[in-house]
């Protein structure tokens, strides 16, 4: 067959074949990345459930790495892709906030298993003066010795339990006053994941906080899970009458806001804001709005709202829901930190019994699990991990009562304010403010610990000084030890020397002396122990805890602690240093991180080569906390 000649501009049109379209179809319509695998998809189906008709919701993302984790003891990076697919998520979204927690460990690859147990020891400040360093560098040794090697040791950041340091935790089991024997034997008697669980606590007390107002919080023989009052005790006693008494009209909501605000009650997290005025602020927002409770008590030396919420949940649920009402909140979310695992049992169980048994109609409340990030104290940091986010300060203003939680008007609490709702409505605001001395008025729940006779929760007059707190609450100091030096706010709040004992602690008293109460956990120091090293030990925990958003923060936390270590400190570089932090940081972690370096400069400047030891202060001795003693010097 003749074919005529191609012209000699033709365009040649390649001819495909319906299968080669296909496939190309095929190809493209491949998703790039990893892919799950079908076991994968098959574990994670079962720990989250079935399918919502909504799919899955985004901000229940850590609650979902959580049942993961509990599962399998670590993150498998087949799991995070397979949760990505379950929840219609980017890849890189899980990640970014599964590594970002410091409970969630990844591991990748087929072969990578999770240890039989973590055993987990507290190296903040209190327990590292109880001996938390020498428990750290015996225990491996120890325990492969015994056969139980393949038990994998941290040190971690503070873990809520600063009155029985040191402190150990066998997977989520705590061991209080820790020694080697006693973490041996619990580790032997608790030999996996499944029994290392939180004791139960039993249900046996009416636990009136009025009563002890002014006395110590008393230490009961269980420790561990000590007795608490349950919904039928609590109701015995009158619990829930004002709140269902106001759900229900009978009491007018103007008042109890009035009430709250002549008592003179403030922010009791640390910031100290006034939390009626902050009621009324937020009920003035248009609606819907939200109500978010902060009970990620992580600053070391602070253990009061676990101490409260382990005795009478109630209470607290009670003050919920009459702040619920008053502001007209909707929803309510509460944010409890990890480490307490026997706390999150207690409030599910109150809940449960609370929704079972309803005294009124309730708001919709949901109890939302932390994962290890000190900085998730910080209200929109915690705002951002209830969305299922990385627990990243954000800019202001907006402020959260204006633009909170899923972006509403969001009221924000400490667990301890709204702790007190109930006893200040139903004894009246004056009743409150009736405690006080040196000018102060209102109840201070003090967390003290460190080197008293009897560390735990004072419930002390506010205005009450270290010095009177030490001898009228806590036995005085312990035997062979003097008043060297004290942190009047855990480890931001700065470091003061044993002259200034006299000075009325509460909000606002401490300011001039370059120090802050914040949530009053009181760390006592002696002369056998220096307040360099207690600075330097605050400033690592800082390091560790910083998010990393701002540069100021994630990098001169790093640069103070390397810097701190130096026999003789560089004045005028750490200066600087803490300029920057404060002036440029975003939020209180990175602008609180100074005081200490400030602090030592100011009153402490002997034990950095800055100044001669001045003649009010005991010389220290057998120090357990020394980091590094001057070279060639003498402590």
């Amino acid at each position: 067959m003749h074919l005529a000649p191609e012209a000699p501009n033709a365009t040649v049109v390649a001819t495909v074949s319906v299968s080669d379209m296909r496939e190309r179809i095929r190809r493209k319509s491949r998703l790039k990345g990893r892919q799950p695998e079908e076991a994968a998809m098959a574990d994670v189906a079962q720990l989250l459930g079935p399918r919502p008709a909504n799919g899955f919701r985004r901000d229940l993302l850590i609650e979902y790495l959580h049942r993961l984790n509990d599962h399998f003891g670590v993150l498998h990076d087949r799991h995070l892709v397979a949760l990505a697919k379950q929840m219609n998520l980017p890849m890189a979204e899980v990640y970014e906030v599964a590594s970002f927690y410091h409970h969630f460990e990844i591991v990748r690859g087929d072969d990578a298993v999770a240890p039989r147990l973590v055993l987990r020891v507290c190296d903040s400040l209190s327990c590292s003066m109880a001996g938390a360093r020498e428990l750290l560098a015996a225990l491996p040794e120890r325990l492969r010795a015994a056969g139980q090697g393949d038990v994998q040791v941290l040190a971690v950041p503070c873990v809520g339990r600063c009155e029985q340091a040191p402190v150990a935790v066998v997977h989520q089991c705590p061991v209080p006053q820790a020694t080697l024997d006693s973490v041996l034997e619990t580790v032997t008697l608790k030999p996996n994941r499944a029994l290392a669980l939180h004791p139960s606590a039993p249900a046996a007390i009416n636990f009136d906080i009025a009563a002890l107002a002014e006395h110590s919080v008393p230490v009961q023989p269980e420790g561990i899970s000590p007795a608490y009052a349950d919904l039928a005790a609590y109701r015995e006693q009158g619990g829930y009458q004002t709140a269902a008494a106001l759900v229900n009209g009978e009491m007018d909501a103007e008042a109890v806001l009035a009430a709250m605000e002549d008592s003179g009650l403030r922010g009791l997290g640390g910031a100290g804001f006034p939390a009626g005025r902050k009621w009324r602020i937020v009920r003035d927002q248009p609606a819907p709005r939200l109500m978010a409770v902060n009970i990620d008590e992580g600053e070391p030396g602070t253990f009061k709202d676990r101490t409260y919420l382990e005795r009478d949940p109630h209470r607290f649920l009670e003050g919920v829901l009459i702040a619920a009402q008053v502001v007209g909140t909707e929803a309510v979310y509460i944010y409890l930190r990890d480490e307490y695992h026997g706390c999150r049992a207690l409030l599910q169980k109150a809940l449960d019994d609370l929704r079972a048994e309803p005294p009124c109609p309730l708001p919709h409340i949901e109890l939302r699990r932390g994962a290890g990030a000190y900085i998730c104290g910080e209200e929109s940091a915690m705002i951002e991990s209830i969305e299922g986010k990385r627990g990243e300060p954000r800019m202001r203003p907006p402020y959260i009562a204006q633009v909170g939680l899923f972006g509403r008007p969001t009221l924000e609490h400490n667990f301890e304010t709204l702790y007190w709702v109930r006893d200040i409505v139903e004894r009246g605001p004056a009743w409150f403010a009736s405690f006080g001395r040196h000018g102060r008025k209102g109840l201070r729940s003090f967390s003290v610990s460190g080197r008293v006779k009897h560390p735990g929760v004072k419930l002390a007059p506010a205005g009450i000084t270290v010095q009177e707190l030490i001898d009228e609450y806590c036995g005085g100091m312990q035997d062979g030890h003097e008043l060297y030096a004290y942190l009047p706010g855990g480890a931001s709040g700065g470091i003061l020397p044993a002259s200034l004992n006299n000075i009325p602690l509460d909000f606002d008293t401490l300011q001039p002396y370059g120090c802050f109460i914040g949530s009053a956990a009181v760390i006592v120091l002696s002369q056998h122990d220096r307040a360099r090293d207690a600075a330097l030990n605050v400033m690592r925990f800082f390091e560790h805890e910083s998010c990393g958003q701002c540069t100021p923060c994630r990098v001169g936390t790093a640069k103070a602690a390397t810097l701190m270590q130096a026999s003789q400190w560089d004045e005028e570089l750490l200066d600087d240093l803490a300029q920057v932090m404060a002036d440029a940081s975003i939020c209180g972690l990175g602008q609180a991180a100074p005081n200490p370096i400030r602090c030592i400069h100011k009153y402490f400047a002997h034990e950095v080569g800055e100044g001669p030891w001045p003649g009010d202060l005991p010389k220290p001795r057998n120090s357990p906390l020394v980091e590094q003693l001057p070279a060639g010097g003498k402590p």
